[in-house]
Order: structure tokens, then C-alpha cells, then sequence
């Protein structure tokens, strides 16, 4: 069911990030002439030639005089390698072959993987005869391309998309009520996997990371199924080497596109931290509904830990995810279990809720002559109706006069006239605004 995950792989500052963005079509990755540049988001869904695939960025290693780049270079590359399907690997024609490029080579040889030899920065006659030097690394035919002008990567896409396995027949997803259990390593995800099922279905350990993979299970709750998919741990940003988190989230990512409701597994000793709002972020971006879980509760008597409180504390960080149910439970006791449950499927019913259009636009044009729109240039915002075409996510159509007249502070009022009118916790709304007469 996921995509075909690509990796750039290479040395620092070879343009992995450049080539990242042309591909991805937009800023993601912060480009910068500092190698190791610090990344949030390094991933993205593309297609190539009707193919679909996932891109990432394996993104730079900053060296320090105390570390072993080499080390580090290694460790990456074999990270990023074991979750692809293709690799690039990228080399600098500038800078010649070197000693990092090399035991990249070589560490590719070994894994068997697809790949393909980009070598970035011939953008002149002269760099472009230079390219034939990486012939002896002994993984294939350098293509010469330059990633900041473009030239050469179509060509190196169209060998990419050759390489990868074939498309596999696409699977409709179950239709039954999908819940993904994401959150930082060690915080209890699989256990509480195990306390709703009762039995022992996710390996569990004391040992961070144990998860590798997506885990999917369907289990029986109050006489209708429920696939729940449990994740690797998305590791916290600095404390392990700089890019290895990063291939912990991918099985995470994906597992969040399929689910309809996620439980973001959080931990009473160290209650949302920003690690947690970055996942959470993801969450949002892909629309999904979401309840926290507050694990390993039994420690809060020794913490001083206030349900109250910490779920305000909580609230208050994920204000982008609007009204979010909190949860608290125990998943080694087996304590609040049927909490997290029951938020899960209310989160559900929230997305599969329909208002009819007449009373949609009643309520709505109550929200708007409360508060009209500021004038922009002499010309006024006029909404004529809105629909919803749409559940999971709850989708709503605005046919407007002019969407260049509409602020986005004005957009998140109509979104909140729209939930204090009809509920929808726990999940984003998907707002979509068209000119009258378009479409229509």
C-alpha cells in the first residue's frame, strides 16, 4: 500500500537539498552553503512519469572536529538504503571523487539496491568531461546533471523511475475505521497496542526503536472492526545522529496517510515536548483526525501531575489542532483503555458527520453579518453558498465573488463558526473556496 521510497544519498553539500526541492516542486528543505544544514521536513510525495513516489532527503552531516565523518556517512547511507526501493547517490564533480563518495559506493555494492550515480554541478563543457571520473566507483554510468539550473534531471528521474519495482495493483482500503498509533520511541506505543487487543500482538521492549515497520491488525470493538496500525518511533531531534531519525518517521508517514484517526502516544514523565507538536504537524497536514494519549498515567501520583492541568498544557501547544481530545491511560496496567477507544471512534463519527446544505448556510450566514469581512481595494467579500461535498475529512465548498478578496485570518473565523456550529473535535476541516460561476 505505500509508495516506493527514493533516497538521495551523499557527502555534505553536494546538492542533495537542491535536487530535493526541484523534484518536490517547492521549499521544503532549507538550502544553505553550510554543509550539515539542520532539516524539519525531508520527504515529500511526487509523481514522475505517472508514476508515484516517495522522495527523500537524506539530508547533510555537519562535522565536528570530535566525530568521525566517516562513521557518521556510513551509518546514514545504511539507514537511508535499508528503507529504499532506489537510491541516488549524489557526488560533486568540483570536488572530484572522494574517500566519503567511495565507501558510499561501496556500501551500495553491498546492499544490492537500485541506483543511479548523480553527478551535480556540471553546469559547463568543462565539468561535464570531468564526469567520467566516477566510473570508478563501480556502481554505473554517472549522469551529469545540475541540480539549481535543472538540466540533466530529467534524465535521471526517467532512470530512477526504470529501476523501481513494478507497480503493484492498487488495494482499496479496508472500509472500516483506521487507527494509526504514532508518537516518539519508548513512550508505550506498542504496549498499548497490546492492552486494546488484550493480547501480546506487537513485540514490545524496553529498547527504543524496536518497531521497524508498520504492524497492521484488525481488531473487533463493540461488534465492528477496527485496523489499527501500529509505527515505528519518530525519533526526537537530537539524540541520535543527525538524518537517522529521519527513516524512522517514513513508515510512520505513510501509516498516518492511511489512517482515518491517529493516536499520538505521548508520556506522563514528559508531557508534550516538541517533538510532539512535530508530529502532530504531520497529523494536520494530512488531515486526519487525532486524540492524544497521555501514557503511563500510573506515574503521576509521583509526579504531581494534574489531569486538568496537563491536558490544558497540551491544548495550549497544539492550538493549530483545534478542541483535540486528551486521553489518559496506562497501557502496562491496562488503565483508561476504553477512553482512548471511545475518543478514536467519536473522533470518527466527527469526520463522517454531514450537515445538509440548507442549514449549513443558515448558521453561516449568522457567522458572516456577525462579522463581515474587511473591505479590500473598495471591493467587499460575498459568499453566495457553501456546500459539503464531502466526509473524512469534513469538506466544505465556498462559492465566493472573488478568492483574492478572502484574508486567511478570515478563513480561520469561518472555520470556527463552523465548528462552535457543529462539533467536528478532534479533526481538521478541509475549506475550499471557488469564484462563483466556476464549476459551480
Amino acid at each position: 500500500m505505500s509508495k516506493p521510497i527514493v533516497a538521495i544519498v551523499g557527502r555534505p553539500n553536494v546538492g542533495k537539498s537542491t535536487l530535493f526541492n526541484r523534484l518536490a516542486g517547492e521549499r521544503i528543505a532549507i538550502v544553505e552553503d553550510l554543509p550539515g544544514t539542520t532539516r524539519d521536513r525531508v520527504y515529500a510525495d511526487i509523481t514522475w512519469e505517472k508514476r508515484e513516489l516517495t522522495l527523500v532527503d537524506t539530508g547533510g552531516l555537519e562535522p565536528r572536529p570530535e566525530s568521525d565523518l566517516r562513521q557518521k556517512v556510513k551509518n546514514q547511507a545504511e539507514v537511508a538504503i535499508e528503507e529504499a526501493d532506489a537510491v541516488i547517490l549524489m557526488v560533486d564533480v568540483v570536488d572530484g571523487v572522494t574517500i566519503p563518495d567511495q565507501e558510499l559506493a561501496e556500501i551500495l555494492r553491498r546492499s544490492g539496491k537500485p541506483v543511479v550515480l548523480a553527478a551535480n554541478k556540471a553546469d559547463n563543457p568543462q565539468r561535464r568531461r570531468d564526469v567520467f571520473q566516477f566510473h570508478e566507483l563501480g556502481i554505473g554510468e554517472p549522469l551529469p546533471i545540475s541540480a539549481y539550473h535543472g538540466t540533466g534531471v530529467s534524465d535521471l528521474m526517467d532512470k530512477v523511475v526504470e529501476l523501481l519495482p513494478p507497480s503493484a495493483p492498487s488495494e482499496a482500503e479496508p472500509d472500516m475505521l483506521k487507527i494509526a498509533i504514532v508518537g516518539r520511541p519508548n513512550v508505550g506505543k506498542s504496549m498499548l497496542l497490546n492492552a486494546i487487543l488484550g493480547k501480546e500482538r506487537a513485540i514490545v521492549s524496553e529498547t527504543p526503536g524496536t518497531t521497524r515497520d508498520a504492524i497492521d491488525t484488525v481488531f473487533n470493538y463493540k461488534g465492528e472492526p477496527v485496523l489499527f496500525i501500529d509505527t515505528a518511533g519518530i525519533r526526537r531531534r537530537g539524540r541520535i545522529e543527525r538524518g537517522i531519525e529521519r527513516y524512522s518517521v517514513m513508515r510512520s508517514l505513510n501509516a498516518i496517510t492511511r489512517a482515518d484517526v491517529v493516536l499520538l502516544v505521548l508520556e506522563a514523565p514528559e508531557i508534550m515536548i516538541a517533538q510532539d507538536a512535530h508530529i502532530a504537524g504531520y497529523v494536520q497536514e494530512a488531515l486526519k483526525g487525532m486524540v492524544v494519549v497521555v501514557n503511563k498515567w500510573d506515574l503521576a501520583p509521583q509526579l504531581e501531575l494534574n489531569k486538568a492541568q496537563c491536558a490544558r498544557e497540551i491544548q495550549q501547544k497544539l492550538k493549530f489542532f483545534p478542541d483535540v481530545p486528551v486521553v489518559f491511560a496506562s497501557a502496562q496496567f491496562g488503565k483508561g483503555i476504553g477512553g482512548v477507544l471511545s475518543a478514536a471512534k467519536q473522533v470518527y463519527m466527527e469526520r463522517q458527520m454531514r450537515i445538509a446544505t440548507p442549514l449549513l448556510n443558515e448558521k453561516l450566514r449568522k457567522v458572516f453579518q456577525a462579522h463581515p469581512p474587511p473591505s479590500v481595494g473598495g471591493k467587499q467579500l460575498k459568499i453566495s453558498y457553501v456546500t459539503q461535498p464531502d466526509v473524512n475529512p469534513p469538506t466544505f465548498v465556498f462559492f465566493i465573488n472573488d478568492p483574492r478578496l478572502l484574508h486567511f485570518t478570515y478563513e480561520r473565523y469561518l472555520e470556527n463558526g463552523i465548528r462552535e456550529a457543529f462539533g467536528f473535535r478532534g479533526t481538521p476541516v478541509k475549506l475550499i473556496f471557488k469564484r462563483k460561476g466556476k464549476n459551480d
